[in-house]
């Protein structure tokens, strides 16, 4: 896991002398940027990659039961109640669901 000690912080002017450097940090180095325009307003600026995972994340915890099956695996697997798969045995569990 990829944690930051500070965000980027650049006003309007200095973002649009150098778009190219920060998008790069953004995109490259998953760091976040906030774009200041004075007055408490500004905007936040994220990868595209980190904005996919925070809606994920988002759609996995916006129902009761999403959360209570995730925190539940979360506790199993913190208890060592895990069963190890290889992707072959996967696959096929996976393809004998399937009807047909």
């Amino acid at each position: 896991m990829y944690i930051k000690n500070a965000m980027l912080s650049a006003n309007v002017s200095d973002f649009r002398k150098e778009m190219k450097k920060y998008l790069d940090l953004v995109i490259e180095d998953f760091e976040t940027l906030i774009i200041n325009r004075g007055k408490g307003k500004g905007a936040v600026m994220i990868s595209l990659d980190e904005y996919n995972s925070l809606m994920e994340t988002m759609y996995l915890l916006s129902t009761k039961a999403n959360r209570d099956n995730l925190y539940e695996a979360i506790q199993q697997v913190k208890e060592g109640k895990v069963i190890e798969k290889d992707l072959d045995e996967l696959l096929k569990m996976s393809s004998s669901k399937r009807p047909g």
